[in-house]
This record gives structure tokens, sequence and C-alpha cells, in this order.
């Protein structure tokens, strides 16, 4: 799969933390002690572009589903699995720091790693980055103050974007029915 350039560009934006970071590192320690910081950001920094490409294919493959339960459990499950990523690699980290002397990672650079992916989203939103896909002509705003701070908002605005090319006339389930029901006395409250 290919990714969008919106995640082309958070790559991007996480490599170029994560150098600033490792610069940052080898100017304060200005010693071989800047090596286990430099260690420290690159693996969680390596993780936050895993994260990335996961998550595309993640929004990738919901926004094709049908039912939109499925879709949302789905994302929910690719949630879960990316904090336990997030969670393992932290604790090996930890595991490796406290086991070695001298620690061979630092702490503090797999903390700086770990917020490289947060930067890279500041920075996108902050570019007021567009994307466009080329397949289906739709485009996504990504700037700041539009919903889609969530990842159901994001899929169903990617879905509503395309539904104009999948819309044969047909109720798809994503409409809540409680107005109907409403209006018929089946209240089940």
């Amino acid at each position: 799969m290919e990714l969008s350039k919106l995640s082309k560009k958070m790559i991007q934006m996480v490599g170029a933390a994560a150098l600033v970071f490792m610069l940052a590192g080898a100017v304060f320690y200005r010693s071989p002690a800047a090596l286990p910081f430099a260690l420290g950001v690159f693996i969680p920094s390596a993780l936050n572009v895993l994260k990335i490409i996961m998550l595309d294919r993640t929004v990738k493959k919901v926004v094709n589903m049908d039912d939109p339960n499925t879709g949302k459990n789905y994302v929910r499950l690719q949630y879960l699995l990316r904090y336990l990523l997030t969670g393992l690699v932290l604790l090996a980290i930890g595991l490796i720091h406290t086991r070695t002397d001298p620690p061979v990672i630092s702490i503090w650079g797999a903390v700086a790693g770990v917020f490289t992916m947060q930067i890279s989203v500041i920075i996108c939103r902050s570019m007021k980055y567009k994307d466009t896909d080329e397949n289906t002509g739709s485009s996504g705003d990504y700037t700041d103050g539009e919903p889609g701070s969530d990842i159901d908002d994001i899929a169903e605005s990617v879905r509503s974007n395309d539904s104009g090319s999948r819309d044969n006339g047909e109720n798809t389930g994503n409409q809540d029915n409680s107005t109907e029901n409403t209006k018929n006395g089946n209240n089940n409250y």
C-alpha cells in the first residue's frame, strides 16, 4: 500500500525531530555519553514511524469497510495494539537501562523519542498540510479548528468524502435511527 502524503510528511517530521533531539544531546553531553541518548531517541522514533504506517493502513482499511461497528472495533483494536507496542518498547528500554552499567540506552533520550510523534503532528497541523489522493481526487484538510481530532471523526470524514463515488441511494447503516424511533413513539428509555 502506498502511504498518504500526510503520513509521508509526518514520517519526515519524526525524523527531523529525532535528529534535532540527537544533536541537542550531542551538544549537551559533549562526550561519548551522547551515544546512549541518541540510541534512546532513535528507538522510540523508529517505533513512531511504524505507528504512523500502521495508522495510515488502519484508516485506509476502515474507510472501505461496510459495517461501521466492525470498523470501530478494528480501529480500537489497532489503537490498543499501537499502545501495547509503545509500552513494550518502553519497558524494554527501562529494563536495558537499569540492567547495564554504564547505561546503554538513556531514559531521557527515550522520553524525547516518544515525543517526536506529537511534535510531527503539531508541525503538520501548523503547516495546514493538505493531503490529496490522486486515485479518488478527494482531499482532506488537516488544519486547526476542524473536526478530526479523533480517529472515528477522521474515518467518518473520509467515508463521507468517499460516499459520492460509492453511494447508490441505499442506507449503509451509518444513520442514527433514534429520530425515526422517536417519531414513531418507540422510545426505549
